[in-house]
């Protein structure tokens, strides 16, 4: 089955494709919005926006395990500037 996203801003818009889809033979579901915080902080003029916790990093523990590489290793290794 396929899925199409509308986006509108008059509410009568999805009455009317609710209504159309009895005739035409799809259906409507409606999907209220995710209420997101804005944390927002600034570090040395840095805007600083915290991560998504919904996403799954368990995966990234497999990359990382038993190749003797620390946080500061990493770090280094990532930041060095090329010169």
């Amino acid at each position: 089955m396929k899925e199409v996203t509308i986006k509108y801003k008059n509410s009568k818009t999805l009455d009317a494709l609710k209504d159309l889809g009895k005739y035409l033979g799809f259906s409507v579901s409606e999907q209220q919005p995710a209420a997101r915080k804005k944390q927002e902080f600034y570090i040395n003029g840095v805007t600083v926006i915290p991560g998504d916790e919904s996403i799954d990093v368990s995966e990234l523990g497999e990359v990382f395990t038993g190749k003797g590489i620390d946080a500061t290793e990493l770090r280094k290794s990532g930041w060095q500037r090329k010169r």
